[in-house]
């Protein structure tokens, strides 16, 4: 029996509108289902603080075996939902194997952060034990997106859970399978107690209703930066905790001493892997003057090199756009660019949802695909003379997410990175970088920080209570 069914995928009714589950590459309807209202996000977190009592109670091997449970079925269970993952989010089978891959680390992770030291005992000026313990905050809101549905899903989720928490996940609909429904599925599977996972698939007003609702005082938000600063400003508003991962410019650095023969497929991938569509991806190439021509030209040769096509029928590098919608917000980017004076090296073209690997050459400040976020595959590059010019062309603009340094000097790559902010930095690589054990954040326009792996988990998904005993009742002056 399928782990997805559509016929019985969702347990209990909602109240929204019915939603056709769309295969982007072909427009054909893979099954339907229904999104939630603002009134079953509200039932939702009743449902999941009713149950969450009794879980955080449980001995911490118990919470730890649903996880480590979990982790296993998203390997059992592969096949069918690696078929999900290609054909509802557009991915490549190597983008979802590797989807898959780190959701069962995710788990594992997260079974080990089960039995982790929960508090420290501290000295007191008082005759009394006096100690902290983290405790579950009740029920976390996790809002998640398209473009690695599963993985952006699963590491909210399954920390949450561990530590003592219900959950309320609210996957983007145009992914709610791969990136909510399978994950109620799995977990159901595994063990879990019933209603501590709500799967509540829904457009704006759910995730409005989410970050509002008074059950839920801890929201983790995985989408753009303006959803987030949205998120963002009402969860203020509500004196909630919210644990933003938004969007991202990351820039590549080459400097004059680069192994091009090696570079190139680094670079390529940076800015082409899932189409472009991760908040990581490499959105610009700052190349030294000295390598700039030959770079540009032989990334437009690997552009043009990779095949564009249905990731479920064919072998194909790249697949489709989500949406028209993203589409014309990429394809209008490229054109603006293109008559503002930027070279177009390669790409620029579409045949439906699917766009040509594109890179383009002469971007300066003003250039839109080169000073704005993307979202897709298009590699913009631009030269630099000096170490000095580089770490100020790749600190400026908005964001601070992933940066890329390559050089044969490693020394002087981590040099050159402590002089750029951002919340990740690989020397040797490109920007496009993701493990369950690492913290994973960025600074400024692109969130408030690292919230993932080990302690960050730990400070994202409890609260810190202070706790004191004394022998006898104390007294008092009056």
């Amino acid at each position: 029996m399928p782990l997805l069914d559509p016929t019985t995928w969702q347990s209990h009714p909602l109240t929204g509108d019915e939603y056709t589950v769309t295969e982007p590459a072909t427009g054909e309807g893979l099954g339907t289902l229904t999104l939630a209202g603002a009134e079953d996000i509200a039932t939702a977190a009743r449902t999941a603080r009713a149950a969450q009592g009794e879980w955080a109670r449980a001995p911490h091997f118990v919470r730890a075996a649903v996880l480590r449970r979990a982790g296993d079925l998203f390997t059992a269970h592969a096949g069918e939902l690696r078929d999900w993952i290609v054909r509802e989010s557009g991915s490549i089978p190597g983008k979802a194997d590797f989807e898959l891959h780190v959701a069962a680390q995710e788990c594992y992770e997260a079974a080990a952060l089960a039995s982790r030291p929960t508090g420290q005992v501290l000295p007191s000026e008082a005759p009394r034990l006096s100690y902290t313990r983290r405790v579950p905050v009740g029920v976390v809101g996790v809002i998640a997106p398209f473009n690695a549905p599963l993985i952006l899903s699963i590491r909210s989720v399954a920390p949450a859970l561990a530590l003592g928490n219900g959950v309320v996940l609210k996957p983007d609909p145009r992914t709610a399978v791969c990136g909510g429904l399978a994950l109620g599925a799995v977990f159901a599977e595994a063990g879990l107690p019933d209603g501590l996972l709500q799967v509540m698939p829904g457009g704006p007003e759910a995730g409005q209703a989410l970050v509002a609702d008074p059950l839920v005082p801890v929201v983790s938000f995985t989408g753009s930066t303006a959803a987030g600063r949205a998120v963002g400003e009402a969860a203020g508003r509500h004196l909630k905790r919210a644990h933003l991962e938004l969007g991202g410019n990351s820039a590549l650095i080459v400097l004059e001493d680069a192994d091009l023969d090696a570079v190139i497929s680094t670079a390529a991938w940076g800015s082409f892997f899932h189409q472009g569509q991760i908040c990581m991806t490499t959105g610009r190439h700052l190349v030294h003057a000295s390598l700039y021509e030959e770079y540009v030209e032989r990334l437009a040769a690997k552009a043009d090199s990779l095949a564009v096509g249905d990731p479920h029928r064919e072998q194909v590098h790249l697949g489709p756009i989500i949406d028209e919608a993203q589409l014309a917000k990429i394809r209008g980017l490229v054109e603006s660019s293109t008559a503002n004076g930027a070279k177009l090296a390669a790409g620029g073209t579409h045949e439906r949802l699917f766009y040509r690997p594109t890179v383009l050459a002469g971007v300066d400040d003003t250039t839109p695909a080169y000073a704005q976020e993307v979202f897709g595959p298009v590699a913009p590059v631009r030269s630099f003379a000096t170490p000095d010019e580089a770490a100020a062309l790749a600190a400026a603009g908005p964001y601070g997410l992933s940066l890329g340094i390559v050089t044969r000097d490693t020394a002087r790559g981590l040099d050159l990175a402590e002089r750029i902010p951002t919340g990740i930095a690989h020397i040797n690589d490109q920007t496009v970088n993701d493990e369950a054990v690492a913290p994973f954040g960025g600074t400024a326009a692109s969130g408030t920080g690292a919230r993932f792996g080990g302690e960050a988990n730990l400070d994202a998904f409890t609260d810190l209570r202070w706790t004191t005993v004394r022998g006898d009742v104390a007294g008092y002056p009056f």
